[in-house]
Protein backbone atom coordinates (compact mmCIF):
# COMPACT_ATOMS: atom_id res chain seq x y z
CA UNK A 1 0.00 0.00 0.00
CA UNK A 2 2.82 2.25 0.75
CA UNK A 3 4.50 2.38 -2.52
CA UNK A 4 1.29 1.96 -4.73
CA UNK A 5 0.50 5.35 -2.14
CA UNK A 6 3.66 6.71 -3.29
CA UNK A 7 3.15 5.62 -7.13
CA UNK A 8 -0.40 7.11 -7.31
CA UNK A 9 0.29 10.45 -4.70
CA UNK A 10 3.83 11.01 -5.01
CA UNK A 11 4.29 11.02 -9.01
CA UNK A 12 2.54 14.77 -9.50
CA UNK A 13 4.55 16.16 -6.46
CA UNK A 14 8.13 14.41 -7.30
CA UNK A 15 7.95 15.31 -10.88
CA UNK A 16 7.16 18.65 -10.10
CA UNK A 17 10.28 19.26 -7.37
CA UNK A 18 12.19 17.68 -10.00
CA UNK A 19 10.87 20.62 -12.35
CA UNK A 20 11.62 23.09 -9.88
CA UNK A 21 14.91 22.26 -9.10
CA UNK A 22 16.73 20.12 -12.72
CA UNK A 23 19.94 21.78 -12.90
CA UNK A 24 22.43 24.61 -11.69
CA UNK A 25 21.54 27.76 -12.65
CA UNK A 26 24.94 29.22 -14.82
CA UNK A 27 24.53 32.98 -13.07
CA UNK A 28 23.99 31.99 -9.27
CA UNK A 29 25.07 28.98 -9.33
CA UNK A 30 21.78 27.69 -7.46
CA UNK A 31 19.85 24.59 -8.19
CA UNK A 32 17.39 26.01 -10.86
CA UNK A 33 13.85 27.14 -9.97
CA UNK A 34 11.79 26.83 -12.97
CA UNK A 35 14.29 28.07 -15.56
CA UNK A 36 13.41 30.18 -18.50
CA UNK A 37 15.26 30.09 -21.47
CA UNK A 38 16.29 33.95 -23.26
CA UNK A 39 16.83 34.63 -26.62
CA UNK A 40 20.18 34.46 -26.70
CA UNK A 41 19.65 30.93 -25.61
CA UNK A 42 21.21 30.91 -22.00
CA UNK A 43 19.19 29.68 -19.48
CA UNK A 44 18.50 31.25 -16.02
CA UNK A 45 16.45 30.60 -12.99
CA UNK A 46 13.41 32.55 -11.91
CA UNK A 47 15.28 34.28 -8.83
CA UNK A 48 18.09 35.36 -11.43
CA UNK A 49 15.17 36.33 -14.23
CA UNK A 50 14.07 39.07 -11.91
CA UNK A 51 17.51 40.46 -11.26
CA UNK A 52 17.96 41.38 -15.04
CA UNK A 53 19.37 45.01 -15.00
CA UNK A 54 16.75 46.74 -18.11
CA UNK A 55 18.27 48.78 -20.88
CA UNK A 56 16.65 52.24 -21.61
CA UNK A 57 12.84 53.03 -21.28
CA UNK A 58 10.22 51.41 -22.86
CA UNK A 59 8.87 52.20 -25.87
CA UNK A 60 5.35 54.00 -25.76
CA UNK A 61 3.94 51.64 -28.66
CA UNK A 62 5.61 48.56 -27.39
CA UNK A 63 5.88 47.85 -23.87
CA UNK A 64 8.64 45.34 -23.81
CA UNK A 65 12.09 46.47 -21.80
CA UNK A 66 15.15 45.17 -23.18
CA UNK A 67 17.67 43.76 -20.30
CA UNK A 68 21.37 42.62 -20.66
CA UNK A 69 22.46 38.85 -20.69
CA UNK A 70 24.39 38.36 -17.34
CA UNK A 71 26.64 36.05 -19.15
CA UNK A 72 27.12 37.10 -22.30
CA UNK A 73 26.52 40.85 -22.06
CA UNK A 74 23.81 40.67 -25.00
CA UNK A 75 21.08 42.78 -25.15
CA UNK A 76 17.72 40.66 -25.52
CA UNK A 77 13.88 41.97 -25.32
CA UNK A 78 11.52 40.85 -22.74
CA UNK A 79 8.25 39.90 -23.75
CA UNK A 80 5.40 42.26 -23.38
CA UNK A 81 3.67 39.50 -20.84
CA UNK A 82 6.42 39.67 -18.72
CA UNK A 83 9.12 36.87 -17.66
CA UNK A 84 6.24 34.29 -17.23
CA UNK A 85 6.04 34.38 -21.37
CA UNK A 86 9.62 33.27 -21.60
CA UNK A 87 10.32 29.40 -23.04
CA UNK A 88 11.03 26.65 -20.24
CA UNK A 89 14.52 25.55 -20.89
CA UNK A 90 13.35 21.90 -20.85
CA UNK A 91 16.88 20.94 -21.74
CA UNK A 92 18.05 22.15 -18.12
CA UNK A 93 15.16 20.22 -16.41
CA UNK A 94 15.99 17.01 -18.44
CA UNK A 95 19.81 17.73 -17.55
CA UNK A 96 18.86 17.73 -14.28
CA UNK A 97 17.29 13.95 -13.87
CA UNK A 98 20.39 12.11 -15.86
CA UNK A 99 23.18 13.67 -15.01
CA UNK A 100 25.39 11.42 -13.27
CA UNK A 101 23.75 8.74 -10.99
CA UNK A 102 20.25 9.18 -11.16
CA UNK A 103 18.02 8.35 -7.51
CA UNK A 104 15.07 5.97 -7.10
CA UNK A 105 11.79 7.77 -7.14
CA UNK A 106 10.31 6.16 -4.16
CA UNK A 107 13.09 5.54 -1.70
CA UNK A 108 15.82 7.96 -0.66
CA UNK A 109 18.40 5.38 -0.38
CA UNK A 110 18.90 3.64 -3.90
CA UNK A 111 20.30 3.99 -7.18
CA UNK A 112 17.89 4.22 -10.12
CA UNK A 113 18.43 1.21 -12.32
CA UNK A 114 15.23 0.95 -14.15
CA UNK A 115 12.15 2.90 -15.01
CA UNK A 116 8.21 2.04 -15.80
CA UNK A 117 7.19 3.08 -18.84
CA UNK A 118 3.86 3.01 -17.44
CA UNK A 119 4.16 5.25 -14.43
CA UNK A 120 7.05 7.04 -15.86
CA UNK A 121 9.53 6.76 -12.42
CA UNK A 122 12.85 5.34 -11.72
CA UNK A 123 13.00 2.61 -9.75
CA UNK A 124 16.34 1.07 -7.62
CA UNK A 125 16.42 -2.72 -8.06
CA UNK A 126 14.39 -3.37 -4.78
CA UNK A 127 11.66 -0.75 -5.67
CA UNK A 128 11.58 -2.47 -8.79
CA UNK A 129 10.71 -6.05 -7.25
CA UNK A 130 8.09 -4.72 -4.96
CA UNK A 131 6.75 -2.92 -8.00
CA UNK A 132 5.64 -6.02 -9.93
CA UNK A 133 4.60 -7.75 -6.64
CA UNK A 134 1.80 -5.18 -6.37
CA UNK A 135 -1.76 -6.08 -8.01
CA UNK A 136 -1.91 -2.53 -9.50
CA UNK A 137 1.65 -1.98 -10.93
CA UNK A 138 2.43 -5.89 -11.90
CA UNK A 139 1.37 -4.86 -15.03
CA UNK A 140 3.09 -2.12 -15.99
CA UNK A 141 6.46 -2.62 -18.35
CA UNK A 142 9.82 -2.16 -16.49
CA UNK A 143 12.87 -1.26 -18.76
CA UNK A 144 16.51 -0.92 -18.33
CA UNK A 145 18.45 2.75 -17.87
CA UNK A 146 21.23 1.85 -20.47
CA UNK A 147 22.91 5.34 -20.47
CA UNK A 148 22.68 8.76 -19.62
CA UNK A 149 21.45 9.36 -22.52
CA UNK A 150 18.68 6.84 -22.48
CA UNK A 151 17.77 8.08 -19.46
CA UNK A 152 17.34 11.92 -20.77
CA UNK A 153 15.78 10.46 -23.52
CA UNK A 154 13.04 8.76 -21.22
CA UNK A 155 13.04 10.84 -18.60
CA UNK A 156 9.43 11.47 -17.15
CA UNK A 157 7.58 13.39 -18.87
CA UNK A 158 7.00 17.17 -18.55
CA UNK A 159 3.45 18.74 -17.15
CA UNK A 160 0.88 21.18 -18.35
CA UNK A 161 2.39 24.67 -16.48
CA UNK A 162 -1.32 25.49 -16.84
CA UNK A 163 -2.83 22.38 -15.92
CA UNK A 164 -0.02 20.78 -13.49
CA UNK A 165 -1.82 17.23 -13.66
CA UNK A 166 -1.72 16.82 -17.93
CA UNK A 167 1.54 15.80 -19.36
CA UNK A 168 2.60 18.03 -22.46
CA UNK A 169 1.96 15.43 -25.56
CA UNK A 170 0.47 17.67 -28.33
CA UNK A 171 1.80 20.92 -29.80
CA UNK A 172 0.07 23.49 -31.65
CA UNK A 173 1.25 24.45 -35.06
CA UNK A 174 -0.44 27.86 -35.07
CA UNK A 175 1.13 29.00 -31.71
CA UNK A 176 4.15 27.08 -31.84
CA UNK A 177 4.14 25.92 -28.69
CA UNK A 178 3.69 22.24 -26.57
CA UNK A 179 0.49 21.88 -25.05
CA UNK A 180 -1.98 19.19 -23.48
CA UNK A 181 -5.31 17.90 -24.14
CA UNK A 182 -6.76 20.85 -21.44
CA UNK A 183 -5.35 23.57 -23.55
CA UNK A 184 -6.83 21.95 -26.93
CA UNK A 185 -10.39 22.71 -25.61
CA UNK A 186 -9.48 26.15 -24.23
CA UNK A 187 -7.16 28.43 -25.20
CA UNK A 188 -6.17 26.26 -28.84
CA UNK A 189 -9.26 25.60 -29.85
CA UNK A 190 -9.44 24.69 -33.63
CA UNK A 191 -5.86 25.14 -33.89
CA UNK A 192 -4.17 22.41 -36.07
CA UNK A 193 -2.12 20.71 -33.67
CA UNK A 194 -0.61 17.14 -33.61
CA UNK A 195 0.98 14.69 -31.26
CA UNK A 196 4.77 16.00 -30.05
CA UNK A 197 5.87 12.63 -31.53
CA UNK A 198 5.31 13.66 -35.30
CA UNK A 199 5.89 17.28 -34.99
CA UNK A 200 9.03 16.69 -33.55
CA UNK A 201 10.49 14.63 -36.94
CA UNK A 202 9.18 18.46 -39.07
CA UNK A 203 10.30 20.77 -37.26
CA UNK A 204 13.56 18.76 -36.40
CA UNK A 205 14.36 18.42 -40.32
CA UNK A 206 14.31 22.46 -39.85
CA UNK A 207 16.52 23.05 -36.83
CA UNK A 208 19.10 20.63 -38.21
CA UNK A 209 19.17 22.08 -41.57
CA UNK A 210 19.76 25.51 -39.29
CA UNK A 211 22.07 23.54 -37.24
CA UNK A 212 24.20 22.43 -40.08
CA UNK A 213 24.77 25.65 -41.46
CA UNK A 214 25.29 27.12 -38.06
CA UNK A 215 28.14 24.38 -37.90
CA UNK A 216 30.03 25.99 -41.34
CA UNK A 217 29.55 29.70 -40.29
CA UNK A 218 31.00 28.04 -36.89
CA UNK A 219 33.95 26.16 -39.21
CA UNK A 220 34.30 29.53 -41.12
CA UNK A 221 34.83 31.47 -37.60
CA UNK A 222 37.26 29.16 -36.34
CA UNK A 223 39.56 29.57 -39.62
CA UNK A 224 39.39 32.95 -38.95
CA UNK A 225 39.90 32.90 -35.74
CA UNK A 226 42.63 30.84 -36.27
CA UNK A 227 43.62 32.84 -38.63
CA UNK A 228 43.84 36.18 -36.52
CA UNK A 229 46.07 33.98 -34.25
CA UNK A 230 48.41 33.44 -36.63
CA UNK A 231 48.38 37.39 -37.77
CA UNK A 232 48.43 38.27 -34.24
CA UNK A 233 51.67 36.18 -33.68
CA UNK A 234 53.11 37.79 -36.54
CA UNK A 235 52.31 40.92 -35.35
CA UNK A 236 54.36 40.33 -32.11
CA UNK A 237 57.06 38.61 -33.71
CA UNK A 238 57.68 42.05 -36.48
CA UNK A 239 56.90 44.26 -33.50
CA UNK A 240 59.90 42.38 -31.39
CA UNK A 241 62.21 42.97 -34.05
CA UNK A 242 61.28 46.45 -35.26
CA UNK A 243 61.71 47.17 -31.62
CA UNK A 244 65.07 45.51 -31.67
CA UNK A 245 65.93 47.82 -34.81
CA UNK A 246 64.69 51.20 -32.99
CA UNK A 247 66.49 50.35 -29.86
CA UNK A 248 69.85 49.61 -32.15
CA UNK A 249 69.04 53.16 -34.24
CA UNK A 250 68.41 54.77 -30.80
CA UNK A 251 71.83 53.95 -29.71
CA UNK A 252 73.11 54.14 -32.32
CA UNK A 253 71.86 57.95 -32.78
CA UNK A 254 72.43 58.34 -29.21
CA UNK A 255 76.19 57.54 -29.66
CA UNK A 256 76.44 59.84 -32.84
CA UNK A 257 74.67 63.04 -30.94
CA UNK A 258 77.25 62.49 -27.96
CA UNK A 259 79.76 62.83 -30.00
CA UNK A 260 78.40 65.46 -32.03
CA UNK A 261 78.25 67.05 -28.29
CA UNK A 262 82.51 66.24 -27.19
CA UNK A 263 83.33 67.66 -30.99
CA UNK A 264 81.16 70.65 -30.72
CA UNK A 265 82.48 71.34 -27.12
CA UNK A 266 86.09 71.41 -28.26
CA UNK A 267 84.73 73.38 -30.83
CA UNK A 268 83.61 75.75 -28.23
CA UNK A 269 86.72 75.21 -26.32
CA UNK A 270 89.45 75.84 -28.87
CA UNK A 271 87.33 78.63 -30.45
CA UNK A 272 87.35 80.27 -26.65
CA UNK A 273 91.05 79.65 -26.13
CA UNK A 274 91.72 81.57 -29.29
CA UNK A 275 89.85 84.60 -28.75
CA UNK A 276 91.26 84.81 -25.21
CA UNK A 277 95.00 84.67 -26.76
CA UNK A 278 94.02 87.36 -29.61
CA UNK A 279 93.00 89.44 -26.76
CA UNK A 280 96.07 88.44 -24.41
CA UNK A 281 98.17 89.33 -27.19
CA UNK A 282 96.60 92.68 -28.13
CA UNK A 283 96.72 93.60 -24.38
CA UNK A 284 100.08 93.07 -23.76
CA UNK A 285 100.74 94.96 -27.27
CA UNK A 286 98.67 98.24 -25.70
CA UNK A 287 100.16 97.65 -22.19
CA UNK A 288 103.92 97.72 -23.79
CA UNK A 289 102.88 100.49 -25.72
CA UNK A 290 100.90 102.50 -22.88
CA UNK A 291 104.31 102.09 -21.12
CA UNK A 292 106.33 103.48 -23.64
CA UNK A 293 104.17 106.21 -23.87
CA UNK A 294 104.26 107.06 -20.37
CA UNK A 295 108.12 106.73 -20.11
CA UNK A 296 108.24 109.47 -22.73
CA UNK A 297 105.78 111.68 -21.39
CA UNK A 298 107.55 111.48 -17.81
CA UNK A 299 110.70 111.91 -19.00
CA UNK A 300 109.40 115.45 -21.34
CA UNK A 301 107.80 116.39 -18.37
CA UNK A 302 110.80 116.95 -16.03
CA UNK A 303 112.96 117.64 -18.94
CA UNK A 304 110.40 120.52 -19.48
CA UNK A 305 110.28 121.56 -15.86
CA UNK A 306 113.53 120.85 -14.30
CA UNK A 307 116.08 120.84 -17.31
CA UNK A 308 118.69 123.58 -18.79
CA UNK A 309 117.51 125.37 -21.87
CA UNK A 310 120.89 123.68 -22.89
CA UNK A 311 119.60 120.45 -22.03
CA UNK A 312 116.22 121.00 -23.49
CA UNK A 313 117.82 122.00 -27.01
CA UNK A 314 120.33 119.30 -26.81
CA UNK A 315 117.74 116.23 -26.05
CA UNK A 316 114.99 117.86 -28.32
CA UNK A 317 115.57 116.15 -31.69
CA UNK A 318 115.70 112.26 -29.65
CA UNK A 319 112.50 113.08 -27.55
CA UNK A 320 110.83 114.93 -30.54
CA UNK A 321 111.55 111.66 -32.43
CA UNK A 322 110.66 108.79 -29.86
CA UNK A 323 106.98 111.35 -29.05
CA UNK A 324 106.81 111.15 -32.76
CA UNK A 325 107.05 107.69 -33.11
CA UNK A 326 105.01 106.44 -29.96
CA UNK A 327 102.24 108.55 -31.62
CA UNK A 328 102.35 107.46 -35.18
CA UNK A 329 102.36 103.94 -33.55
CA UNK A 330 99.14 101.67 -35.21
CA UNK A 331 96.69 100.45 -32.66
CA UNK A 332 93.27 99.32 -32.66
CA UNK A 333 90.63 101.39 -30.59
CA UNK A 334 88.31 98.44 -30.25
CA UNK A 335 89.23 94.84 -29.00
CA UNK A 336 90.48 92.73 -32.21
CA UNK A 337 87.50 89.83 -30.96
CA UNK A 338 84.44 90.28 -29.50
CA UNK A 339 81.84 87.76 -27.83
CA UNK A 340 79.99 86.91 -31.12
CA UNK A 341 79.71 83.05 -30.14
CA UNK A 342 76.67 81.41 -30.92
CA UNK A 343 74.88 78.21 -30.84
CA UNK A 344 72.33 77.25 -34.06
CA UNK A 345 70.35 74.21 -33.30
CA UNK A 346 68.68 74.30 -37.30
CA UNK A 347 71.79 74.14 -38.99
CA UNK A 348 72.99 71.34 -40.39
CA UNK A 349 76.09 69.59 -38.93
CA UNK A 350 76.54 66.38 -41.83
CA UNK A 351 76.78 62.85 -40.64
CA UNK A 352 78.26 60.82 -37.67
CA UNK A 353 78.17 57.10 -38.08
CA UNK A 354 76.09 57.62 -40.74
CA UNK A 355 73.38 59.58 -38.81
CA UNK A 356 72.42 63.13 -39.75
CA UNK A 357 73.26 65.50 -36.74
CA UNK A 358 71.82 69.55 -36.60
CA UNK A 359 73.85 71.90 -34.43
CA UNK A 360 76.83 74.38 -35.05
CA UNK A 361 79.13 76.84 -33.11
CA UNK A 362 78.88 79.99 -34.82
CA UNK A 363 81.64 82.62 -34.59
CA UNK A 364 81.11 85.49 -37.38
CA UNK A 365 79.09 88.29 -36.21
CA UNK A 366 77.74 90.35 -39.31
CA UNK A 367 79.27 93.90 -40.17
CA UNK A 368 76.78 96.31 -41.66
CA UNK A 369 79.38 98.03 -43.44
CA UNK A 370 80.69 95.36 -45.15
CA UNK A 371 77.09 94.52 -46.20
CA UNK A 372 76.64 94.65 -49.96
CA UNK A 373 73.51 95.40 -52.06
CA UNK A 374 73.05 93.73 -55.90
CA UNK A 375 70.39 93.50 -58.57
CA UNK A 376 69.46 94.81 -61.78
CA UNK A 377 66.91 97.11 -60.43
CA UNK A 378 68.74 98.22 -57.87
CA UNK A 379 68.37 102.02 -58.74
CA UNK A 380 65.19 102.16 -61.04
CA UNK A 381 62.02 100.74 -61.15
CA UNK A 382 58.31 101.22 -62.86
CA UNK A 383 54.93 102.45 -61.26
CA UNK A 384 52.58 99.13 -59.99
CA UNK A 385 55.28 96.87 -60.85
CA UNK A 386 57.01 94.48 -58.17
CA UNK A 387 60.66 94.89 -58.37
CA UNK A 388 63.50 94.46 -55.86
CA UNK A 389 66.81 93.96 -55.05
CA UNK A 390 69.35 91.59 -52.70
CA UNK A 391 71.26 92.32 -49.47
CA UNK A 392 74.55 89.68 -48.55
CA UNK A 393 75.25 90.34 -45.28
CA UNK A 394 79.43 89.74 -44.54
CA UNK A 395 81.08 89.43 -41.34
CA UNK A 396 83.92 91.90 -40.26
CA UNK A 397 86.26 89.96 -42.65
CA UNK A 398 83.64 90.48 -45.37
CA UNK A 399 83.14 87.07 -45.88
CA UNK A 400 79.70 85.70 -46.08
CA UNK A 401 77.78 85.12 -43.30
CA UNK A 402 76.12 81.35 -44.69
CA UNK A 403 72.94 81.87 -42.32
CA UNK A 404 70.08 84.34 -41.69
CA UNK A 405 68.34 85.33 -38.92
CA UNK A 406 69.63 88.64 -38.67
CA UNK A 407 67.60 92.21 -37.97
CA UNK A 408 67.06 93.30 -41.15
CA UNK A 409 65.04 96.93 -42.00
CA UNK A 410 64.00 98.81 -44.95
CA UNK A 411 63.05 102.13 -45.84
CA UNK A 412 61.49 103.41 -48.77
CA UNK A 413 59.91 107.19 -49.25
CA UNK A 414 59.53 109.40 -52.05
CA UNK A 415 61.90 112.27 -51.84
CA UNK A 416 58.85 115.05 -52.92
CA UNK A 417 55.88 113.71 -51.21
CA UNK A 418 56.90 112.39 -47.64
CA UNK A 419 53.48 111.67 -46.97
CA UNK A 420 54.40 108.38 -49.57
CA UNK A 421 56.00 105.46 -48.37
CA UNK A 422 56.28 101.94 -49.82
CA UNK A 423 55.99 99.12 -47.26
CA UNK A 424 58.59 96.63 -48.79
CA UNK A 425 58.66 93.00 -48.05
CA UNK A 426 62.15 91.10 -46.36
CA UNK A 427 62.67 87.78 -47.42
CA UNK A 428 64.79 85.90 -44.94
CA UNK A 429 66.83 83.19 -47.69
CA UNK A 430 68.23 81.05 -44.48
CA UNK A 431 72.36 81.55 -46.32
CA UNK A 432 72.93 85.13 -45.82
CA UNK A 433 71.05 86.92 -48.31
CA UNK A 434 67.84 88.81 -47.91
CA UNK A 435 65.69 89.28 -51.00
CA UNK A 436 64.06 92.81 -50.86
CA UNK A 437 60.97 93.56 -53.07
CA UNK A 438 58.56 96.67 -53.04
CA UNK A 439 55.60 98.22 -55.56
CA UNK A 440 56.10 101.86 -55.74
CA UNK A 441 52.38 103.40 -56.74
CA UNK A 442 53.32 106.92 -57.42
CA UNK A 443 56.31 108.02 -60.18
CA UNK A 444 59.33 109.98 -58.89
CA UNK A 445 62.94 109.52 -56.83
CA UNK A 446 62.38 107.73 -53.67
CA UNK A 447 65.01 107.57 -50.51
CA UNK A 448 65.92 103.73 -49.86
CA UNK A 449 67.52 103.17 -46.54
CA UNK A 450 68.57 99.62 -45.47
CA UNK A 451 69.78 98.74 -41.89
CA UNK A 452 71.23 95.79 -40.47
CA UNK A 453 71.22 95.74 -36.52
CA UNK A 454 70.06 99.46 -36.70
CA UNK A 455 73.24 100.56 -38.83
CA UNK A 456 73.70 101.38 -42.41
CA UNK A 457 74.84 98.96 -44.98
CA UNK A 458 77.18 99.82 -47.44
CA UNK A 459 75.51 101.90 -50.26
CA UNK A 460 72.64 102.95 -48.22
CA UNK A 461 70.90 105.16 -48.30
CA UNK A 462 70.48 105.24 -52.00
CA UNK A 463 68.31 106.88 -54.73
CA UNK A 464 65.63 105.00 -57.09
CA UNK A 465 63.89 106.70 -59.94
CA UNK A 466 60.59 105.48 -60.47
CA UNK A 467 59.24 105.95 -63.61
CA UNK A 468 55.45 105.97 -65.37
CA UNK A 469 53.56 103.09 -65.75
CA UNK A 470 54.59 100.92 -68.71
CA UNK A 471 52.59 101.98 -72.15
CA UNK A 472 51.53 99.19 -74.03
CA UNK A 473 51.25 99.23 -78.09
CA UNK A 474 48.53 100.15 -79.18
CA UNK A 475 49.12 99.70 -82.95
CA UNK A 476 50.52 96.49 -84.79
CA UNK A 477 53.57 95.53 -85.49
CA UNK A 478 54.01 95.29 -88.94
CA UNK A 479 55.95 95.30 -92.47
CA UNK A 480 53.82 98.30 -93.54
CA UNK A 481 50.50 99.64 -93.79
CA UNK A 482 49.64 98.47 -97.58
CA UNK A 483 50.21 95.33 -96.54
CA UNK A 484 48.67 95.48 -93.18
CA UNK A 485 45.91 97.05 -94.10
CA UNK A 486 45.16 94.99 -97.27
CA UNK A 487 45.90 97.93 -99.41
CA UNK A 488 43.83 100.76 -98.39
CA UNK A 489 44.76 104.12 -99.46
CA UNK A 490 43.40 105.63 -96.01
CA UNK A 491 45.39 103.76 -93.92
CA UNK A 492 48.26 105.33 -91.81
CA UNK A 493 50.98 104.29 -89.94
CA UNK A 494 53.04 106.58 -87.38
CA UNK A 495 56.23 105.33 -89.07
CA UNK A 496 55.60 108.56 -91.39
CA UNK A 497 56.24 106.59 -94.84
CA UNK A 498 54.32 107.68 -97.80
CA UNK A 499 53.89 105.77 -101.19
CA UNK A 500 52.44 107.59 -104.08
CA UNK A 501 49.45 107.08 -106.30
CA UNK A 502 47.49 108.53 -103.31
CA UNK A 503 48.62 105.93 -100.43
CA UNK A 504 48.71 107.76 -96.59
CA UNK A 505 50.68 104.89 -95.13
CA UNK A 506 53.85 103.41 -95.47
CA UNK A 507 55.19 100.74 -98.23
CA UNK A 508 58.48 98.40 -98.97
CA UNK A 509 61.06 100.50 -100.22
CA UNK A 510 58.88 104.08 -100.50
CA UNK A 511 59.95 107.37 -98.66
CA UNK A 512 59.92 107.28 -94.82
CA UNK A 513 59.65 103.11 -94.25
CA UNK A 514 61.87 102.45 -91.88
CA UNK A 515 63.67 99.42 -93.47
CA UNK A 516 62.25 96.36 -90.87
CA UNK A 517 58.99 95.86 -88.84
CA UNK A 518 58.10 98.72 -86.49
CA UNK A 519 55.20 99.39 -84.19
CA UNK A 520 51.88 101.37 -86.17
CA UNK A 521 50.94 103.13 -83.58
CA UNK A 522 54.18 104.95 -82.47
CA UNK A 523 56.71 104.15 -85.28
CA UNK A 524 59.16 102.07 -82.80
CA UNK A 525 61.04 99.17 -84.28
CA UNK A 526 61.47 97.17 -81.24
CA UNK A 527 59.02 94.74 -80.49
CA UNK A 528 59.32 94.71 -76.65
CA UNK A 529 59.68 98.57 -76.26
CA UNK A 530 57.41 100.83 -74.85
CA UNK A 531 54.84 102.75 -76.43
CA UNK A 532 55.67 106.88 -77.75
CA UNK A 533 52.13 107.29 -78.76
CA UNK A 534 51.34 110.69 -80.03
CA UNK A 535 49.67 111.15 -83.21
CA UNK A 536 49.07 114.48 -85.20
CA UNK A 537 45.30 114.41 -85.30
CA UNK A 538 42.10 112.70 -84.41
CA UNK A 539 41.72 111.39 -88.04
CA UNK A 540 45.38 109.94 -88.22
CA UNK A 541 44.39 108.25 -84.74
CA UNK A 542 41.16 106.68 -86.50
CA UNK A 543 42.81 105.45 -89.77
CA UNK A 544 45.65 103.71 -87.18
CA UNK A 545 42.69 102.27 -85.58
CA UNK A 546 41.52 100.85 -88.36
CA UNK A 547 44.88 99.25 -89.46
CA UNK A 548 45.11 97.37 -85.96
CA UNK A 549 40.96 96.38 -86.59
CA UNK A 550 42.53 94.99 -90.29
Amino acid sequence: QYFIRKILTGRQHKAGRDVMAASICPACSEPCVEPRLLPCLHSLCTPCLRNLETVGEPNRANTALRALCPLCDAEIALPPGGLGQLVPDYTALGRGGAAGTTGCDLCADGAAAKRCQSCGVRLCLFCCQAHRRQKKTASHVVVELESSRDCSQAGKPFFCPSHPSEELGLFCEQCDQPMCQDCVAERHRQHPYDFTSNAVHRHGDSLRELLRSTQQCMSTLEDVLGQTDSVGNAIRTRAEAVATEINAFARGYVKAIEEHRDRLLKQLEDLKVQKENLLHLQKAQLQQLLLDMRTGVEFTERLLTSGSDLGILVTKGVVTSRLAKLNSAAYSTHPNVDDSIQFSPQERAGQCHGYEVFGAVICKAVDPTKCTLHGEDLRSARQNELTGFTLLCNDTTGERMGRGGEAVMVTITHKDKKDCAVKPTVCDNGDGTYHISYSPEEPGLYAVCVYVKGQHVQGSPFIVMVKSKFRKHRGMFHCCTFCSSGGQKAARCACGGTMPGGYQGCGHGHKGHPGCPHWSCCGQVKRSSECLSGFPSDRSQRSLLRTVEL
